[in-house]
């Protein structure tokens, strides 16, 4: 087998506890953890929190499973590897604030095998991943932080990384039908498989590693910001938003789903409260209107 399933295991499961031990260090009480297993092969451990203190709902989900067949959602776009088997392993978090002004994060990263098919040359791997920001209340400096931790962690891999992975996850998430981004982006990257193994996996450990750095200045300024009913509100509409990427668009949600996989731990992305109003416009000037200003793609830094 081309990668080491042993050392990429390894370095999710502590990278996991790593971001769940910095999580809990907001909150009065630990994070659940849940093991799971899946008939079809493999399990995981969720991590989990809801009516947190900050968090009012947040996941840091590990997992490592296997298929006999490659779903559609992975096949589609690698046609040559459909009817492989296949393994995957990785670490996907979404933490949702309880605060309106601090802004929701996904992050995640994975490895994935397609097995030889008969007459195959070897196993096909490839690496995939990255974070980013979805504020409600933007603010430049936080967005700005952001990207600057993304690009710092690709930078020793590659100077030409950062714009090619910015540019990829502001064309990922996109809401088509709502012409909009669904933040204020950060970086993606899939079946990533350049330099081979050791390139692929060092530079996706350096993405793992820089989210606590990228996320943490932002919640420990905006956590004790006051809010209100108002604010509330509005982050339960644009929470809409969210949903209807992960359930139209993202593809490890569908992955996952059309896989067999663990429900509960798929769906652990979306927001404990959502709101949808018919044809709803902020008030021109607004706090809100401001949002609309930094949903279509910019250089940050």
């Amino acid at each position: 087998m081309i990668i080491n399933t042993e050392r990429t295991r390894d370095y999710f499961t502590g990278l996991q506890q790593r971001i769940v031990a910095w999580l809990e260090t907001f909150e009065d009480r630990p994070f659940r953890s849940d093991a799971w297993q899946r008939s079809e092969g493999g399990g995981g451990i969720s991590r989990l929190i809801e009516e947190g203190r900050t968090f009012e709902r947040g996941g840091v989900l590990f997992s490592h499973v296997q298929g006999a067949t490659l779903p559609p959602s992975a096949s589609a776009h690698r046609p040559e590897l459909a009817g492989r088997a296949w393994e995957a392993m990785g670490v996907s978090l979404v933490i949702h604030p309880r605060n309106p002004f601090v802004p929701t994060v996904h992050m995640n990263v994975r490895a994935f095998v397609a097995k030889a098919a008969p007459g195959a040359d070897d196993d096909v791997f490839w690496f995939g991943g990255g974070m980013d920001l979805t504020p409600y209340y933007p603010f430049d400096e936080d967005a700005v932080h952001f990207h600057r931790s993304c690009k710092a962690a690709l930078d020793p891999s590659g100077a030409d990384l950062y714009p090619r992975f910015k540019a990829w996850c502001d064309e990922y998430f996109y809401l088509r039908h709502r012409r909009e981004a669904r933040g204020v982006g950060g970086v993606f990257f899939d079946d990533f498989n350049e330099g081979g193994f050791e390139h692929a996996f060092a530079m996706t450990r350096s993405v793992g590693d820089a989210f606590i750095d990228a996320y943490a200045p932002i919640v420990e300024r905006r956590a004790a910001l006051p809010y209100g009913e108002r604010e509330r509100d509005f982050q339960a509409y644009r929470r809409g938003r969210y949903v209807e990427f992960n359930l139209v668009y993202d593809r490890g949600t569908l992955f996952g789903l059309q896989s067999g996989g663990r429900t509960e731990s798929i769906l652990m992305s979306m927001p404990p409260l959502a709101r949808w109003r018919y044809d709803w416009q902020p008030e021109p000037g607004s706090p809100e209107a401001r949002l609309h200003e930094v949903l279509t793609p910019r250089n940050w830094i």
